[in-house]
């Protein structure tokens, strides 16, 4: 299966509005909504990009398009990451924020009884761990950072976790203790990692690591011969697994 880096440029459609949560430039969310009154179920997708300042929301338009024409209605928070005023605590304080504010920012064609969190890559970190702090349906993390601890000692994206957190699981051992996915198991709703066995960016053991602790409401679905951006790409022969999960998680 063919792992191409291009629907990150790929042209996709804008949103249909955006709507601040917040005062920082940053704190903000595009919303998708599809045709009809609704209620549409939700997907939250939470972007990637080792959470630096460089990777912004706009690279999964493509994704949260063709989520919009699946019938769901999508948002996609922006939230503030390294580099620009992220990192610790503020990536995390970000999260809490758009999580709390939203219902409000759904409106009133959401169902609000089935909301899933969908991230990608750092994303799937963030969506795991806003999971322990939200009332939402489901998660499905795509090839998740799933593990701090193990993305420190493999040192992934140039020790991006360490940027994040300012420091190592035994330099700031409270700080791993709060924002690893891993510690907070046994996870209380339904989740499905997918993640590709090809995978050479974020490696399957981060999902594997995860899924050995995380309990019955756990399921990994390995992609065989998948990559790193195909379960973002709707082009992709990987697309129809990402539909399946997030229906899984929402049934």
């Amino acid at each position: 299966m063919t792992d191409s880096r291009e629907v990150l440029t790929r042209p996709a459609p804008g949103p249909d509005s955006s709507v601040p949560y917040g005062e920082h430039p940053d704190h903000v969310a595009d919303l998708w909504f599809p045709r009809g009154d609704g209620p549409f179920p939700v997907a939250v997708v939470i972007h990637g990009g080792f959470w630096r300042a460089e990777y912004d929301r706009v690279h999964a338009r493509p994704m949260c398009a063709a989520l919009r024409d699946a019938g769901y209605l999508v948002c996609a928070p922006e939230y503030r990451r390294t580099g620009a005023g992220g990192g610790w605590p503020g990536t995390l304080d970000d999260t809490e924020a758009w999580l709390e504010a939203l219902p409000e920012l759904l409106g009133s064609r959401a169902d609000t009884s089935r909301i899933g969190l969908i991230g990608h890559s750092a994303g799937g970190h963030l969506a795991l761990w806003a999971a322990t702090r939200a009332e939402v349906k489901g998660v499905v993390s795509l090839a998740g950072v799933c593990d701090l601890e193990l993305a420190s000692r493999l040192r992934l994206d140039e020790d991006a976790v360490g940027t994040l957190l300012g420091g190592t699981p035994e330099s700031v051992p409270d700080r791993y203790e709060v924002a690893n996915p891993v510690r907070l198991t046994p996870t209380e709703v339904k989740t499905v990692l997918l993640h590709g066995d090809a995978d050479d960016i974020v490696p399957v053991e981060a999902s594997r690591t995860y899924a050995a602790q995380a309990g019955p409401l756990c399921e990994l679905r390995e992609l065989p011969g998948t990559g790193h951006f195909a379960v973002i790409d709707p082009l992709s022969s990987a697309w129809p697994a990402v539909l399946q999960a997030l229906a899984d998680v929402l049934a």
